[in-house]
């Protein structure tokens, strides 16, 4: 099999939470809060979730929707700063075969009394592969999944 040219996208989201930048970012770095909003959901089942959050540190998940195929996400983890900053870098595989590799960066910065988060992705769809579209709407749906998780279990500020 020939490998054809890489497909390029960016795209990024902004989104206001009511919620403080600590609870944000918990639902980020608490493993069991983020397997909810992240991998669980109606239809879709969850062959593995790990996570080891720390710089260097790795989050795998394997899941299928309806049944269908292995979707893999695996995820390392290239920076962390506390309540303010995730860099993450991920390839995605269906059926085994790897078709993107990203690098994201989630900022929560504090507005008011809520957070506003920045969500900036690049892509790399491979072997001609174009999911742009689907990527972004993917993400804005886990990101609304996301408030649910916050406004159901708030972290109470030391």
């Amino acid at each position: 099999m020939t490998a054809t040219a890489a497909v390029h996208t960016s795209f990024s989201i902004d989104r206001f939470y009511a919620a403080s930048p600590a609870e944000v970012f918990a639902a980020f770095s608490d493993a069991e809060r983020k397997r909810r909003w992240f991998a669980e959901g109606e239809g879709w089942q969850v062959d593995e979730f790990s996570v080891d959050f720390r710089v260097g540190g790795f989050e795998r998940s394997r899941f299928r929707f309806q049944g269908g195929p292995e979707i893999s996400n695996d995820t390392t983890y290239l920076d962390i700063v506390a309540n303010q900053r995730i860099v993450i870098a991920y390839v995605m595989a269906l059926a085994g075969t790897r078709f993107s590799a990203s690098l994201a960066t989630i900022e929560f910065k504090p507005e008011g009394s809520g957070t506003r988060l920045v969500y900036v992705e690049q892509d790399s769809f491979l072997d001609g592969q174009d999911g742009s579209a689907d990527r972004e709407s993917g993400c804005r749906e886990l990101l609304e999944t996301l408030a649910i998780e916050v406004e159901r279990a708030p972290v109470v500020a030391n």
